[in-house]
């Protein structure tokens, strides 16, 4: 049973205070897709770009175990562009251009051979794109897990809504889930948002970690402290694409495996901070992940001794 990924598959141009690229590889669906490949390997995407996009850079994806196949490639057109500046905090920036060519009519085609999915991961499009890809599942997947944005929160609340309906889980961060439940305290933003649609909520809190909510239960997961952190871009979807990743290897749904693909998650994004874009990512060794697991779990083990 397969992993699918519905997302985007890009070029990002980043400056940090580190340093400045030209046109890299970026996109949700390409950095999800990366850090689940190195849990699950039935890994699958849906996306669309240009033909600017080089056809060694697919083989990156291809390299790794992912299949392509329901990756469009529009003759004649550009693929999604972004670019943005960050600030000396690392968490603000300033978005210089954004171009969605191709993603401006992207409809989500779904191959005859991705329909046993098992699990999607609908990355960060327009709520009817996400809705579609659903209804053109023959069979309704185990987990469906969501990530969207205040962006559509503004423009499709309804249509963003009725989405929620229909998925198991949201991930999404603190300010978000702020303006999406009109709480600003996260455990009441949590317990609001949670009775909309989600069985689970993750609230990404960037270098405070993330929590996890499900009915009474609640789950923080440390984030790592990193010495230099050079381009957070494309953390949050690294973050997806490995709990994810992890709850397909499992191949059990429970709050105890959620929270372990949490640490999986966070484990992932952190390594895609020390270099830009996906250049981390794509040279991983499985002992270099097994020791940042160890890492988080030394965060936040200790025993209490009772006098």
């Amino acid at each position: 049973m397969s992993l699918i990924i519905i997302g985007t598959v890009a070029f990002d141009a980043i400056e940090t205070p580190f340093g400045k690229t030209d046109k890299i590889v970026g996109g949700a669906a390409t950095f999800a897709s990366l850090a689940a490949s190195y849990l699950y390997d039935k890994t699958k995407i849906v996306a669309v770009v240009g033909d600017d996009f080089k056809k060694e850079d697919i083989q990156t994806l291809n390299n790794r175990g992912i299949d392509t196949e329901g990756l469009q490639i529009k003759e004649g057109e550009k693929s999604f562009f972004w670019s943005g500046k960050y600030h000396n905090d690392m968490n603000s920036r300033d978005t210089l251009i954004t171009e969605l060519n191709v993603l401006e009519n992207f409809d989500p085609i779904i191959p005859d051979s991705y329909q046993d999915c098992e699990y999607l991961m609908l990355g960060n499009l327009t709520p009817q794109i996400q809705q579609t890809v659903i209804k053109r599942l023959k069979n309704r997947p185990k987990l469906i897990v969501l990530d969207t944005m205040n962006f559509w929160m503004d423009i499709m609340m309804g249509d963003l809504l009725d989405t929620l309906k229909m998925i198991d889980v949201l991930t999404i961060n603190d300010s978000e889930a702020r303006q999406l439940s009109g709480e600003y305290s996260l455990v009441k933003a949590a317990n609001k948002i949670l009775t909309m649609g989600p069985k689970y909520l993750i609230i990404k809190k960037g270098e405070h970690g993330a929590l996890l909510f499900h009915e009474d239960k609640i789950f923080s997961a440390p984030a790592l402290p990193l010495a230099d952190v050079f381009d957070p871009t494309g953390a949050g979807d690294t973050f997806a694409g490995g709990f994810i990743g992890y709850l397909a290897k499992v191949g059990t749904i429970n709050f105890n495996n959620m929270k372990n693909a949490l640490i999986y998650g966070s484990a992932l994004a952190s390594f895609c901070v020390e270099k830009f874009g996906t250049e981390r990512l794509k040279e991983l060794s499985q002992q270099e992940i097994n020791n940042r697991i160890q890492q988080f779990v030394a965060l936040s083990s200790f025993e209490i001794i009772q006098d």
